[in-house]
């Protein structure tokens, strides 16, 4: 048997998506976003020079054939981001009516979502009345704090110390189709925090809101700390994606980072979390230990939550750059049949207006096949990674994808 790992860079679009017109930050259509050539146009005009400097240097992503890859999608050249291509590439749009994270992962997953997401209004209050209530009496309160669209770490430093004297949770949103709790483990308590995210998620299910993510922090005024306790309460996939048709088939699925909170760890047998670099540390880890016909899934989200949301092009560069040096050893620890399939959810453009996710097509990048080259054809869709997974891993395929190898 073989294994297969999927592997996601958290919104590092190619630009070139058919509909970005379609897709906003604020007002501006996303139409022209390029995550991957405008960082790399950056760091070539000397325009991300804090804790590195010069071109984007990715010499491991770029012969699996990145930079082809943005050619392919948006007919831009991301400068230095070329070698001899020896892997397989490809380029893939979204059809789900969304830019956020769920939306991509179940449609790479082989499900697209057959529904408009539900966003809060970006005015204050956010939330209505009748919302607000449940959580409170969830929670046990008199109020929330918040009620708004914000940043995650700007509200922490501006409303905690006001939420451990009163008790009350911090909520807020985003762009996305997301209601965020925030709450200070010592003072509130972690346990309760998740509880009450738990028990307020079928609500926020209800009107089609993606994820309740709770949001633990720690530490003193001035001094807060969002902590690695968060979990994101999703909605359950309309119907069976790619983890579940693996587990069905009877192989082992084993998630890394998020990618339990984003299927509800439907189709999962286990799941480890952390930093970018300890989720590093946990894929080398299941390159020896993963069995024969295993799905790994892994999602590395720093690139977008550290650096895509807080428009940080030198930050995004660095983790790029980390990334590229840690999946060249991924690459060669891959045992012969191993399939590496490399790819991405959306975009995150930090040159972009706004602070939201950018409407971009994706890479798809795989090793561990013989053969060089082009995928034929080079623009593909999101659920053909799922297909392509399947036809490797010789399990059933019961999306809309059609498999690349």
């Amino acid at each position: 048997m073989t294994r297969a790992f999927l592997v996601v860079m958290d919104s590092v679009g190619i630009g070139g998506a058919p509909d970005a017109d379609r897709f906003f930050n604020g007002s501006t259509p996303d139409t022209g976003a390029n995550t991957l050539a405008h960082i790399a146009e950056a760091c070539a005009s000397g325009r991300a020079e804090e804790g590195r400097s010069g071109p984007l240097s990715l010499p491991n992503l770029a012969a699996l054939g990145l930079g082809e890859a943005v050619k392919l999608a948006s007919g831009a050249v991301a400068p230095g981001v070329e070698a001899e291509v020896t892997g397989r590439y490809a380029a893939a749009a979204e059809v789900s009516p969304g830019k956020d994270t769920p939306s991509g992962h179940w449609e790479l997953a082989g499900v697209p979502v057959p529904w408009d997401w539900h966003y809060f209004p970006d005015t204050q209050p956010a939330f209505p009345e009748e919302l607000v209530a449940k959580v409170c009496e969830l929670a046990g309160t008199d109020g929330i704090l918040g009620n708004c669209h914000a940043s995650g770490t700007q509200i922490i430093a501006e409303l905690g110390e006001e939420h451990m004297r009163t008790g009350w949770p911090i909520c807020y949103t985003s762009a996305d189709s997301v209601f965020q709790i925030a709450a200070h483990e010592d003072s509130f308590g972690n346990d309760r925090l998740q509880k009450l995210c738990k028990d307020l998620a079928p609500t926020l299910h209800a009107m089609k809101v993606g994820r309740v993510i709770s949001r633990p922090f720690v530490g003193t005024p001035g001094q807060f700390i969002r902590t690695g306790n968060r979990r994101d309460y999703a909605v359950a996939l309309p119907s069976p994606g790619l983890c579940d048709w693996a587990q069905a088939a009877g192989r082992k699925v084993h998630a890394v980072g998020k990618i339990g909170d984003i299927f509800s760890m439907a189709g999962i047998d286990d799941v480890v979390k952390g930093s970018d670099a300890e989720l590093m540390d946990h894929l080398d880890r299941l390159l020896g230990e993963a069995q024969d016909g295993s799905l790994t899934f892994a999602n590395f989200v720093e690139f977008d939550s550290l650096y895509g949301h807080r428009r940080d092009i030198s930050g995004y560069a660095r983790a790029l750059e980390w990334f590229d040096a840690r999946i060249g050893q991924v690459i060669a620890a891959l045992r012969p049949g191993d399939l590496l399939l490399v790819t991405a959810d959306h975009g995150n453009d930090p040159s972009w207006t706004g602070s939201d996710h950018t409407r971009e097509r994706v890479p798809v990048l795989i090793a561990g096949l013989d053969g060089a080259g082009e995928l034929s054809p080079g623009l593909c869709q999101f659920t053909d990674v799922a297909a392509t997974v399947a036809a490797h891993l010789s399990i059933p395929a019961e999306g809309p994808g059609r498999s690349l190898i």
